[in-house]
């Protein structure tokens, strides 16, 4: 079973390259940064840290679907740019996917960011996405490709596209989420406020299961997102 890490990117500079070495470290066999049109040395990094890159349109979705139709391998996982997998990633997706009723998952957080606030986000992030079966982008989602090519990939829609994705899965197998842990960079905690920024995320989930359309929720987070 090969794992190709995918790490969607726009302006990552300071943080690609660590994305990158931690998905080889994990044990991946073939790591792809998407570039969604940086101004910056994020495609420079990205090489020098030994990743393939490629050049997208704009867009996590989009980047991310360009990404694993490159890809080879069996499992697709799926990397934001300010977050490190666990060393042994890829044999902890290996051993879940053994059984042929897992269709994929994500991982147990680590919030790299001192305080009780961030311990009980993490927990409350894994008790979500374990029981809710509603993983996160920043948990490091991982999925059978065959399974992700079944659903169509990532719905290319401006949020939530992590969680329509995951709704879709759950209706071939079961959701997994391994222990990790996936360390993630706690700089949009630190910017808006570790209560704010789940409260609003809470919003956001909340108010497009009650029908409020995507493009209008979009517009409610750039707005918010200063």
């Amino acid at each position: 079973m090969t794992v190709s890490v995918i790490v969607p990117a726009v302006n990552e500079e300071r943080h690609v390259a660590a994305a990158v070495g931690s998905a080889w470290d994990s044990g991946a066999d073939e790591v792809i940064v998407v570039d969604g049109g940086s101004r910056d040395r994020t495609c420079q990094r990205a090489v020098e840290a030994g990743a393939q890159v490629l050049v997208s349109l704009p867009g996590r979705a989009v980047q991310q679907n360009h990404g694993a139709g490159e890809a080879t391998g069996d499992v697709l996982v799926f990397l934001h740019a300010d977050c490190l997998l666990p060393a042994d990633a890829a044999v902890q997706t290996e051993q879940i996917l053994a059984d042929p009723q897992v269709v994929g998952g994500a991982f147990r957080q680590r919030i790299d960011a001192d305080g009780w606030l961030y311990r009980l986000l993490e927990n409350g992030n894994a008790w979500r996405a374990r029981f809710r079966q509603i993983p996160y982008g920043d948990q490091g989602l991982f999925v059978r490709r065959e399974c992700f090519e079944a659903v169509g990939g990532f719905p290319v829609v401006p949020l939530m596209d992590d969680v329509m994705l995951a709704r879709a899965l759950r209706r071939l197998g079961r959701l997994e989420i391994l222990e990790g842990p996936l360390v993630v960079n706690a700089r949009r905690w630190e910017k808006q406020g570790v209560v704010r920024q789940t409260l609003r995320n809470w919003f956001l989930l909340a108010a497009w299961r009650c029908g409020v359309s995507l493009d209008r929720l979009a517009g409610f987070y750039r707005r918010h997102d200063r």
